[in-house]
């Protein structure tokens, strides 16, 4: 189940990628002839940040992803292991043994 931190995360993540997208597609377009000089690192300076703050997110989304995993397997294994311990105590004995 998703949470609201993760939904946020995840909607940043994807912001992030559409505008690196929509920077990189109208630099090379619509906006080259304009970009020249410190326009040209200003304007590419951004695209980079937001690929990296997309490539940041998801690296953090990963890691929320894994850390999520492994608390449930562990409830998992503690709830098997429970599930035998509750069904060996309940075994009836078998008389004279």
């Amino acid at each position: 189940m998703e949470n609201s931190a993760e939904a946020v995360r995840r909607w940043w993540g994807a912001f992030c990628l559409a505008m690196a997208a929509g920077l990189l597609i109208w630099g090379q377009t619509v906006l080259q002839p304009y970009l020249q000089g410190g326009w040209f690192v200003l304007y590419w300076f951004f695209c980079f940040a937001f690929t990296l703050g997309a490539i940041v997110i998801a690296l953090m989304d990963v890691r929320a992803v894994r850390r999520r995993v492994k608390a449930e397997h562990r409830e998992l294994l503690q709830r098997a292991i429970d599930d035998l311990t509750a069904k060996e105590g309940e075994k009836p004995t078998k008389p004279g043994k």
